[in-house]
């Protein structure tokens, strides 16, 4: 019987072999829909099982078809496929190592090359914090000038830039929460204020927009109680960033689309559920320098936490004004967070994204240059943000006076970004920027918060690679003399001669000597 039953089997396949290689196709994809819908491990494939394999393929076959039909490896916009290569091998502990030569044009006008030292750092001398060798301190003191009653000294100079649960997904902003805690470095809100999901034990700076969310009243306005009521709830809030502006929407309010705006982020943010919340593009509680540093000290007092502010650069009055009202006073924020106009956001509108607000070197030079002239600078903790997650941009930031970096975008990929550019849209593939319970199931939290803490380790690893082949133990030991600037017509300048001043000399002894501001690994 059973040899009549495989023969007759034997005899309908040869007979009708479509249907047969129909049938094996069908069983063999119901099951890899299946194995896409239980696998965790990318998000992809789980929110678009079957098809989603083909991302991969193409991503496999990628140099080939853009070396020989479409473009190469330099020319995607904003991040490079070389860029996101970098961050995605990072951030899966890969080989992010790159091979046959540099494919740069380093005899271009503004390409910057660091010098190395004749003699470099010893790495059999480098000291590492509980044996972790990609941890690198900050060497100031958030409000240590105003002698705030909370001092804070970050752990890490690189950290997670502003980005709010809202233009995030709730799996996002955990997975870079518990990342930022691996990784022993903060993680600022961004304007949407403070979410369970920023409580899962990372140092936290909680940012204050326009809108004041999580910090109003019923009236919609700011209120100082429900500031100190919510910080209660937050203990590990160490610092509160009041946000002027941002880089690529400068003078113009946070954009959450009313698709975005689920009943949690209403709630938290003390808005309506379902429709757009667009942040006022002003401040109400000032209008003018005096007003601000009144906000800052009275927020300052009553939390006992520093306070400080981001901005876009545009005009040059306002920093004057707030200097000199600095200098006369004592008075005014403990850190100053600068943000280029190539800075990153879920929605804007397209002349603010690409025409309003200076580029980072641009914008921040030309207010470090006036805090120096009236000798304020080495009085500042500086901060850069602006597409600075590489380790050859944050050095240039550091030899021009930054003493931190935020990094938002790169922290995006190293959670599953795909640089979609559908963030504005709710639609996000990755399910990263949307709230979305099916694009968002993918995002398996833990392996994420795993690889953005593999991501941020790995930048400091290389930071500190490229600072000891330089002769230095401490990045921000880097000066304008340490980096040429291309000139054009194969000449190169020093980054003091194009910026026309040199960032004041920092305080620094041995790694070891800040290994008490570090946090113990759990």
């Amino acid at each position: 019987m059973v040899e009549e039953t495989f023969y007759d089997l034997l005899m309908f396949v040869e007979e009708h072999p479509w249907i047969f290689t129909s049938i094996v196709i069908g069983f063999f994809l119901v099951g890899l829909l299946i194995h896409d819908l239980f696998q965790r491990r990318h998000t992809i494939k789980h929110n678009f099982p079957i098809v989603g394999h083909l991302r991969y393929i193409f991503e496999t076959i990628g140099p080939e078809l853009r070396q020989y039909w479409v473009a190469n490896d330099k020319e995607e916009m904003p991040f490079s496929r070389a860029e996101r290569s970098w961050v995605y091998a990072t951030a899966k502990k890969q080989n992010n190592n790159f091979g046959f030569g540099t494919t740069e044009l380093l005899y271009d006008a503004g390409y910057p090359i660091i010098k190395h030292a004749a003699f470099p750092f010893p790495d059999a001398e480098a000291k590492f914090v509980e044996g972790d060798p990609s941890m690198i301190p900050s060497l100031k003191v958030m409000g240590e000038f105003h002698k705030r009653k909370k001092l804070y000294r970050p752990a890490s100079v690189i950290n997670i830039s502003a980005m709010s649960f809202g233009s995030l997904g709730e799996r996002a902003v955990s997975a870079l929460n518990k990342g930022a805690k691996i990784a022993r470095c903060y993680q600022n809100t961004g304007e949407g204020g403070l979410s369970p999901y920023h409580n899962f034990g990372a140092d936290v700076m909680w940012q204050l927009g326009t809108g004041y969310f999580g910090a109003r009243g019923p009236d919609g306005k700011f209120s100082l109680d429900m500031l100190l009521k919510r910080l209660e709830q937050f203990p590990t809030v160490r610092a509160i960033e009041i946000k002027l502006s941002q880089g690529a929407k400068p003078g113009k309010g946070g954009i959450l689309p009313g698709a975005k705006v689920t009943k949690q982020i209403a709630e938290i943010r003390g808005i309506e559920p379902g429709k757009d919340c667009v942040s006022p593009n002003a401040h109400s509680e000032f209008r003018d320098v005096k007003g601000l540093i009144h906000f800052i000290e009275m927020i300052a007092e009553a939390s006992g936490l520093p306070v400080g502010i981001k901005s876009a650069v545009g005009e040059s009055k306002f920093w004057d004004e707030l200097s000199s009202e600095m200098l006369a006073t004592g008075k005014g924020p403990d850190f100053i967070t600068i943000d280029g106009g190539e800075g990153g956001t879920g929605a804007a509108p397209l002349t603010f994204t690409d025409h309003v607000s200076l580029p980072f070197k641009v914008g921040f030079a030309r207010v470090y240059r006036i805090f120096q002239a009236k000798k304020l600078s080495d009085r500042m903790l500086w901060i850069g943000s602006g597409k600075l997650g590489f380790p050859d941009r944050s050095i240039v930031a550091f030899a021009m006076g930054c003493d931190l970096i935020h990094v938002a975008r790169e922290a995006m990929m190293s959670v599953g970004c795909i640089q979609a550019q559908k963030c504005h849209t709710g639609h996000c593939p990755a399910g990263v920027a949307t709230q979305s319970r099916w694009l968002q199931a993918g995002l398996d939290v833990e392996l994420k918060a795993e690889r953005a803490a593999n991501f941020i380790k790995g930048l400091r690893k290389e930071l500190l690679s490229v600072a000891h082949a330089c002769g230095y133990e401490h990045p921000l030991q880097f000066t304008g003399r340490d980096i040429e600037i291309g000139a054009g017509q194969n000449r190169f300048r020093t980054l003091e001669e194009v910026l026309e001043y040199e960032r004041d000399p920092v305080k620094f002894t041995t790694m070891m000597d800040y290994a008490s501001y570090i946090p113990a690994l759990s």
